[in-house]
């Protein structure tokens, strides 16, 4: 193998997740697709190697010819690698780094081993944390269990004031699932009063039946979100998110829908037209195509073997990114919200669509719904947005409607959306379309969330 990637060959930006554990974890959630991956490669301890550390390293910055790289972490639970082993992984980025790049670390971690020595080298070493938290106690530890099946919540809640103490910028990922769909405002509440979440990742659970660590039929488990749920909770959370906290928390579907309704990138591969630029390696070394497809049917090749950059800029990669675009069903083709949805993530494309066709999302009801409820409050932003004007007025706009509606008891509107713009329309060159003012960036949920 070369030691250097073939310019040829140079990859699109992409990101990868690292998983130096595999799908160990200290945990036992019940609703997480990854543990199940331990079938892959029965028999074997996962722990990355530091030869395979070295060579990721090494081989990430030099796939990366623009100015900033990424390292991104997750499990399983990372963290049971171990402080040294990070300490390591950063020594090595910054002899790889060449002059002029700057190298960005992200982790996520189910925040139960986190403790004042893991967040002062966070702070140190500058790294963004994705915390798995899905709302107060009784929603987060239906499911966060760990292999003894004691609740988790106490832990991960000690776990982010050792952050929060730190100063450690964060995330929160909130999985949505059957425990706490139908309680939006209550899980947002507390993500953003008692955590004092300003950054938060909304994940819909849809799991499937598996076999050997591949999820196959069209069932799902009484676990997951129902499409109708999701809609509701993602419509739950916007009415209150919207009536107080634009550009004060960034929710990261809102920015995206927001992104998508402006006519610019969304960042998200869920919501964008293809994929294939977030790719997850194991702890000892292979590459899969996503996330979502560590199956042998989607294995790239071995960092051992093959560069990364030739393994992301592969034409067997860039041909998964575009089946997400040409795999559509005709339905998904016809739909009058496919500018914010693209037909969402791949892994959830299982159902059959009213005209007998496959490949429908599970989730399609709950996209539609919600994509439906938002169009005036995304086309006021827009509005806003074009005339240079902060995305955030939208609140007060809100007051005034609903002192109005309480008043004289008529249903609420939002005051002047009937001036704003049509959704998708031409973009304005050099705005940016989000609602908190800030970049959006995510140390990688379990759904594509991962491009910064």
């Amino acid at each position: 193998m070369s030691d250097s990637p073939d310019p040829a060959t140079q990859p699109p930006p992409f990101h990868l997740l690292a998983k130096p554990t595999g799908s160990t974890c200290n945990l036992d959630c019940a609703y997480c697709f990854y543990l199940g991956k331990e079938a892959l490669y029965p028999g074997v301890r996962a722990r990355m190697s530091d030869e395979v550390l070295e060579r990721y390293v090494r081989q990430l910055v030099e796939a990366h010819q623009g100015p900033e790289a990424t390292i991104s972490w997750q499990g399983g639970e990372p963290l049971l690698m171990g402080l040294e082993f990070f300490r390591r992984a950063v020594a090595l980025a910054r002899r790889s780094a060449r002059p002029g790049l700057a190298v960005a670390h992200t982790i996520q971690t189910n925040g139960t081993k986190i403790d004042g020595d893991w967040a002062r080298f966070f702070r140190e070493n500058g790294f963004l944390v994705g915390l798995s938290i899905d709302g107060p106690r009784e929603c987060h530890d239906a499911y966060r269990r760990d292999k003894r099946g004691r609740p988790t919540f106490d832990r991960v809640m000690r776990g982010l004031s050792h952050l929060r103490e730190q100063g450690v910028e964060w995330n929160a990922l909130t999985a949505v699932h059957a425990a706490n769909a139908d309680h939006p405002a209550e899980v947002y509440r507390f993500l953003r009063d008692e955590c004092g979440a300003r950054f938060i990742q909304f994940i819909p659970i849809v799991e499937r039946p598996d076999r050997g660590g591949v999820p196959c039929g069209d069932s799902v488990t009484a676990r997951s979100v129902s499409a109708a749920q999701w809609g509701r909770f993602l419509t739950g959370v916007f009415e209150e998110w919207v009536r107080h906290d634009v550009g004060e928390v960034y929710v990261q579907m809102f920015d995206v829908a927001l992104a998508n309704w402006y006519g610019e990138p969304s960042g998200l591969c869920v919501h964008s037209p293809t994929c294939g630029t977030a790719l997850a390696m194991e702890f000892n070394g292979d590459v899969y195509c996503c996330d979502h497809f560590v199956e042998p049917g989607y294995l790239l090749g071995n960092i051992g073997e093959r560069h990364l950059a030739e393994l992301a800029g592969a034409p067997r990669q860039r041909r998964f990114g575009q089946d997400k675009l040409d795999r559509l069903p005709r339905c998904c083709v016809a739909c009058d919200v496919l500018f914010a949805c693209h037909g969402g993530c791949p892994k959830d494309r299982f159902v059959v669509a009213p005209d007998g066709e496959d490949g429908l999302n599970f989730l399609c009801a709950g996209f539609k719904a919600f994509f439906a409820h938002v169009d005036e409050s995304m086309r006021a932003m827009c509005a806003l947005l074009r005339a240079d004007r902060a995305p955030a007025e939208i609140v007060a706009r809100y007051r005034e409607s609903d002192a109005v509606a309480t008043t004289s008891g008529a249903a609420a509107t939002l005051p002047g959306a009937a001036e704003a713009l049509p959704g998708a329309a031409a973009t304005l060159p050099g705005a940016a379309a989000t609602t908190s003012g800030k970049a959006a960036h995510s140390p990688g949920d379990s759904s594509d969330r991962r491009q910064t």
